[in-house]
């Protein structure tokens, strides 16, 4: 098994463990979560190609679509709208 593999395993159950915590404590590692993640997703697809890293960029859009969301509108000028 390649260490790209065990890597992003390692970093499924992070992401794992950071959801079981409170909502005000989980903003410092999953900020730390959302920088590392294309990183490995990259190192990912150069190891074992493209699909993989589509089945990988699915799972990270899926899991952070709320902070990208809220990025990509402050990256814009917009406000963010409040959650429902």
């Amino acid at each position: 098994m390649s260490w790209v593999l065990i890597a992003s395993g390692l970093w499924v159950l992070a992401a794992t463990a950071v959801a079981f915590l409170p909502m005000r404590t989980q903003y410092a590692p999953g900020l730390f979560l959302l920088v590392v993640a294309p990183i490995l997703m990259y190192f990912l697809a150069k190891e074992h190609g493209a699909v993989v890293f589509a089945l990988a960029l699915a799972a990270f859009l899926s899991m952070f679509r709320r902070p990208l969301t809220y990025f990509a509108r402050r990256m814009l000028g917009r406000q963010s709208e409040p959650r429902e």
